[in-house]
């Protein structure tokens, strides 16, 4: 929260530490604001403004009730949705994707995804590589390798913006770790205690463009801050981080309510309860808008979890009562999210990837629910300059295994990493002992032929 008020250790100039320390933070999930801020451009792509805008599906999505319907098997696993065509001859959707299906041609459908390690987390949707083992300071999640390489579009917009809510268990509304990337790029994360920290409180703008009093403390700090990368560069990263703060233009992009209502009711309205069964993300279809918005104000990569999707059956309500609430959700507020690219002229430039951590159990359980199944799930990708219009794999007949061209997640990774210019073969980041770390796992993994 930005605020120039409160109670505690007293400086020498009468500035408290925690209020100090509270300009910085702006709910970047513990982390300062001015620590995202210091620009690094080590590729070469710094006037691009290519983007890429993630929405993860907490909790596994059912890839047979959506993507990859099995109408021929028995009926305990093909459950109890039907497929309907798409503008594409011979892709079939689930009957609650009417309008994503009238946009096939603008989709990548993806049925093999494989690798996962069947954990309930968002990690690996986030940072691409498993969970262990890691390299000195641990991976960074997708978001903040970018904004390491690249840096910031502006000095108004962080490079990495998660919009996951702070909602039930910590692996699922994680907004990503910086790792070795630095504590610098860590995500901005306006919602980990609401977007509304963004007001000025308790001071004038004024007082805020006199910094020395607060630049001041810096030296007062480094005897209480634990690591030097928190403080490296700080005198600069504040100048940015209080342009951010005075120029509005992220909170303007936040505030989607200044969106015209034409466009709002085409997003559809969600809502900030939590999801499902009560202890992850909320259905807030409000965030895609959201999402657009922070890619015209510069973001590079915007993350966002979007419902609940981990249904096991009564007494939470059936795999089925849950998916007739998230997916229909899901089907306007994507489609509302693809258009306005379109229409905008963003859709060449902006990628979009919506998937989960796993699949769910063919076979339906006693519960009517879908168990996890990290065997195969499903994926969906969007603009970026991809070809699309087309279906990548296929599974067994109850959607069991893949059967032909299994997609791993490293591969989907490097494609996203492709569309916004980086060679996945020769672009690395120095981990915390100065070795070199590949995006991907090097020499196995590549971008999608198919695709790019």
């Amino acid at each position: 929260m930005l605020t120039i008020e409160g109670s505690g250790l007293k400086l020498c100039d009468g500035v408290s530490r925690r209020s100090f320390l509270k300009i910085g933070g702006l709910a970047m999930g513990g982390l300062s604001l001015p620590q995202l801020l210091q620009a690094e451009a080590n590729a070469g792509i710094k006037s691009s403004q290519r983007s890429v805008i993630m929405i993860f599906l907490a909790g596994g999505p059912p890839h047979q009730d959506m993507v990859d319907l099995k109408p021929e098997a028995p009926v305990e696993y093909r459950g109890e949705f039907s497929p309907i065509r798409s503008s594409v001859p011979g892709i079939d959707v689930c009957e609650h994707m009417p309008l994503l299906a009238q946009r096939m041609d603008d989709l990548a459908v993806i049925r093999t995804l494989v690798g996962s390690e069947g954990r309930h987390s968002a990690y690996q949707c986030l940072h691409g590589h498993k969970t262990l083992p890691q390299p000195p300071g641990g991976w960074p999640c997708f978001a903040s390798a970018v904004s390491k390489l690249a840096g910031p579009v502006n000095r108004e917009t962080p490079a990495a913006v998660a919009l996951q809510p702070r909602i039930g268990g910590a692996f699922w509304s994680d907004p990503g770790q910086p790792g070795f990337a630095g504590m610098r790029h860590a995500p901005f994360a306006p919602n980990a205690s609401g977007s509304k920290d963004l007001v000025l409180q308790g001071t004038s703008l004024q007082n805020l463009k006199d910094r020395r009093t607060l630049l001041k403390q810096i030296d007062y700090l480094k005897a209480r801050l634990d690591t030097t990368d928190v403080i490296d560069g700080m005198d600069t990263q504040y100048q940015q981080a209080f342009d951010i703060l005075m120029s509005g233009r992220l909170a303007e992009a936040l505030d989607f309510e200044k969106e015209d209502r034409a466009t709002r009711d085409r997003y559809g309205y969600g809502t900030t309860e939590p999801a499902g069964y009560g202890d992850a993300g909320w259905l807030r279809n409000e965030d895609l808008l959201v999402a657009r918005r922070l890619v015209e104000a510069g973001a590079r990569v915007v993350t966002l979890s979007f419902g609940r999707w981990d249904w096991h059956g009564q007494p939470h309500g059936t795999n089925f009562d849950n998916a007739r609430d998230h997916i229909p959700a899901l089907d306007q507020a994507l489609s509302a999210l693809l258009d306005d690219l379109k229409d905008r002229g963003l859709d060449r430039d902006t990628s979009v990837i919506v998937w989960g951590e796993f699949g769910r159990t063919p076979k339906i359980n006693p519960r009517g629910g879908r168990d996890h199944w990290p065997s195969v799930g499903c994926a969906l990708m969007a603009g970026g300059g991809i070809r699309t219009g087309q279906v990548i794999g296929a599974t067994s007949a109850r959607a069991e295994r893949p059967v032909d061209r299994p997609v791993h997640f490293q591969e989907i990774f490097a494609t996203l990493y492709h569309n916004l210019g980086f060679d996945v073969d020769h672009t690395t980041i120095d981990d915390m002992t100065g070795r070199p770390q590949y995006l991907v796992d090097h020499g196995t993994y590549q971008p999608l032929p198919e695709l790019v």
